[in-house]
């Protein structure tokens, strides 16, 4: 998976279908409208209700369930299905019609459940519905492993499944199984098959973590995206706030159109302004002829300004104007430009300290907080988040650099959700990259690349009287600017003075990095 917090967008292509039993020519229409979303940040829950929904009608049953193999227990699962009743059903492998499919990886097809050995009545019982009849088929991957099943019940009618009905659901499971395995879903899935220790879990596609404080921004998300509204993402560095750009984007009317990224700390502040509006030929020497901005090369989608903390005062004014009536003027030219763009921001920087200090626009301020997600920390997001997210770095830099993926022993571990990740989530990766291309089949605690600096700190000091005259300083707090200086210097530790890589894991440019070393009294060869 590429770099990232947990992996780029990119444009999805459907690969080509594997061959299967000549289809109804309806079946191909089961799941055609989604092949544009599969690989992105979609709400999975949403894309597997509305393909549910989908194979229902196309199946003329009452009702479907997607079934998934959770290996550690030998269960499946319900992952979507039409279950009113109940949020999850679980049944053994070899239990009920989808556990026996599981288990023996053949279709079933009960006409009557009635006396029917294999049949599971306690679901029944448990929802209150009357299953008439029932059709199962196992999905495969493209290596044949079973990996869930696709469940249909009660023939509209009062008619039962054919053969047709199941060489039909069979072509559809196909389609199905292709479409799963480009999401983070089937990847899970995957790492709990090789590491049955894993939690799993997924929520958006390509976003991984359960914990409460993603839950709640899941669910801004998921309410913020349908809209236009501009929405600022504020967290620490590396902490996903691209990531989640994104999932705004493609989870929005606006997500066939592009999606363009402006990075303002890694510009020089006498560029910005040409790369976000662009400029007329004759606007400066070397301006031969006139060059669009992102914001027209965005136009009909979205533009993401990464880091708005950075961003000139100048240039600040001539966003507002983009926001409040969209539109703005060329470097050196005196037109007005006319433009149709959703604006997501992001920053690092207390904003709003900032416009009290008059390094901010407050009318900005106030006009790009419309919607605020504030996106946690790693360190706050508890040790299982970074449990799954260990083991689904392990698993991706070992197919990156074509290694048998490692186990990872229970002192490593615990050393992972022990340390406080200045980096966050980039940090995260970086440290399981150096871990998997070190390590010798297991990822030991010495294969961390770690600074001892989560130990507990020391007791503090009795309160004498010249700390009463300095409170803060007795207290441990110190000003923001050394706060800076001290996180700078451990990431530049953690990456063995690789300022290449602390910059991209601070989310700052090379440039910015070197001014700011050069400000602490490090020279050009710290």
């Amino acid at each position: 998976m590429p770099s990232g917090c947990y992996g780029e967008a990119a444009a999805f292509v459907l690969p080509p279908l594997p061959p299967m039993p000549q289809p109804p020519s309806d079946v191909t229409q089961v799941l055609l409208p989604f092949g544009g979303l599969v690989g992105r940040e979609v709400d999975l829950d949403a894309f597997l209700q509305t393909l549910m929904d989908r194979i229902a009608t196309t199946m003329q049953a009452d009702r479907g369930t997607l079934w998934l193999l959770d290996p550690a227990r030998r269960e499946l699962f319900s992952r979507a299905a039409h279950l009113p009743e109940v949020s999850q059903i679980r049944v053994k492998l070899g239990q009920g019609v989808a556990g026996t499919v599981a288990e023996l990886g053949q279709a079933i097809n009960v006409p009557d459940p009635r006396g029917e050995r294999r049949f599971f009545a306690d679901i029944d019982r448990m929802t209150g519905y009357r299953t008439n009849s029932l059709l199962a088929v196992p999905l495969r991957d493209v290596d044949g492993a079973l990996y869930g099943v696709l469940q249909v019940l009660n023939r509209r009618g009062g008619d039962t499944f054919t053969p047709d009905d199941t060489e039909r659901l069979t072509a559809i499971a196909s389609q199905v199984s292709t479409a799963l395995q480009s999401t983070s879903l089937y990847q899970e899935l995957q790492r709990a098959k090789d590491q049955p220790q894993a939690p799993v879990g997924y929520f958006f596609n390509r976003i991984i973590g359960e914990s409460p404080q993603l839950q709640a921004i899941y669910r801004l998300v998921r309410k913020a995206a349908p809209t236009d509204a501009t929405v600022l993402l504020r967290g620490e560095s590396g902490s996903g706030k691209e990531l989640f750009a994104r999932a705004v984007h493609v989870n929005g009317p606006r997500r066939d159109q592009p999606f363009i990224k402006v990075d303002c700390a890694a510009l020089p502040a006498t560029l910005i302004e040409n790369e976000l509006f662009g400029h007329e030929r004759g606007a400066f020497t070397g301006a031969d002829h006139r060059v669009p901005g992102k914001f027209e090369a965005a136009n009909g989608g979205t533009v993401f300004i990464d880091e708005i903390g950075e961003l000139p005062l100048p240039v600040q004014g001539k966003l507002l104007r983009v926001l409040q009536d969209r539109e703005f003027e060329r470097v050196g030219g005196t037109q007005a430009v006319k433009v149709d763009v959703r604006i997501v921001a992001a920053t690092h920087r207390d904003l709003a300290r900032m416009v009290a200090e008059g390094r901010f626009r407050e009318d900005l301020y106030y006009r790009i907080k419309v919607v605020e997600v504030v996106l946690p920390p790693l360190r706050e997001r508890g040790g299982e988040d970074i449990e799954r997210l260990a083991r689904h770095f392990i698993a991706a830099v070992a197919k990156r650099h074509r290694l048998q993926p490692p186990r990872l022993s229970p002192a490593a571990l615990e050393r992972l959700k022990r340390y406080r990740w200045p980096g966050n989530v980039r940090e995260l990766e970086n440290c399981i990259e150096s871990a998997v291309v070190l390590c010798e089949g297991e990822i030991l605690e010495e294969h961390l690349p770690l600074p001892n600096l989560d130990r507990a700190p020391s007791p503090p000091a009795p309160v004498s009287a010249e700390s009463e005259a300095a409170p803060a300083q007795a207290a441990g707090l110190l000003p923001l600017a050394e706060v800076e200086r001290l996180h700078i210097l451990r990431v530049l530790d953690s990456v063995k003075g690789n300022r290449t890589a602390a910059a991209k894991v601070l989310e700052i440019g090379r440039n910015t990095l070197a001014r700011k070393l050069k400000e602490y009294g490090l020279g050009d060869e710290a």
